[in-house]
């Protein structure tokens, strides 16, 4: 026998140190919740996961701009609502103006109720979300996907000359009623275009919100399968690996021993 390289108390040390290592590494994956504690684990998943996680970020930030899109395009479309019972009233005040046995007094009335109603129109036409303007000719457009998509909203203008006509309009005679109904006729046909193009905006922000929500959850599914670890393997791996380790120590410590059985021959 060999005393003085003890070999079975070296290879007792090295599985004593990789028994530890393993150890080690399972503590940290049930710790972190994660199976790559360290690039060394799995390369390939690990270039892979830090992929997913950057798209998933990106459709994040794009469904966002959705969410505010859609909010956008729901408060315009709640003021046209407006815009329409509006105009809906100002027809009606131009159809009784044209009434020839009204009085003058009666007229005027008509008039002044049918000037503030077109006031609220006019004043509408400025108001703002956010600072961005609702109502504009120009559309909205808005990133629509991770890849930076771009889709455009159409745009509503209540400066348009339909809407002016039927804001600048009088009912203050008969005459002038029946020109005033043509015109917030007019307005109200372009008021029913604008809202169909705003519902149809609405609609193609939905799906994609919709998609989006879908393409996130399938990535962050695909990035869990690389990356979360089994809580129920990895406890049952840590349990292995750390009476591996308490053997091993017990091993070394009776390899360390063995030396001793020769020195009684010396005796």
């Amino acid at each position: 026998m060999v005393i003085r390289t003890n070999l079975a108390a070296l290879k007792a040390a090295m599985n004593l140190n990789s028994f530890t290592r393993m150890v080690n590494k399972s503590l940290a994956r049930l710790s972190s919740g994660s199976k790559i504690v360290s690039a060394s684990d799995n390369p390939a998943g690990l270039a892979q996961s830090i992929k997913l996680k950057a798209q998933i970020g990106q459709a994040a930030a794009a469904n966002n701009n959705i969410s505010n899109a859609l909010s956008f395009s729901q408060t315009q479309d709640g003021y046209l609502q407006q815009v329409g019972s509006a105009l809906s009233k100002m027809a009606a005040l131009a159809v009784q103006a044209q009434d020839s046995t009204k009085s003058n007094s009666e007229l005027a009335g008509y008039q002044t109720q049918f000037t503030a109603l077109a006031g609220f129109m006019t004043s509408t036409a400025s108001t703002k979300f956010n600072g961005v303007s609702l109502f504009s000719a120009a559309g909205l457009t808005v990133t629509t996907d991770d890849s930076g998509s771009r889709f455009t909203m159409a745009g509503v203008d209540l400066n348009a000359p339909a809407y002016a006509n039927a804001a600048s309009a009088s009912i203050a005679s008969p005459d002038l009623a029946s020109a005033a109904l043509g015109s917030v006729t007019g307005a109200i046909a372009q008021l029913a275009t604008d809202r169909a193009k705003v519902g149809a905006s609405q609609q193609r922000l939905s799906f994609t919100n919709r998609g989006l929500n879908a393409l996130s959850s399938n990535l962050t599914s695909a990035m869990s399968q690389i990356t979360d670890v089994d809580l129920a393997q990895e406890s049952t791996n840590y349990a292995k690996y750390q009476m591996l380790m308490q053997s091993s120590t017990a091993m070394l410590a009776q390899a360390n021993l063995n030396p001793q059985v020769v020195l009684k021959l010396l005796q």
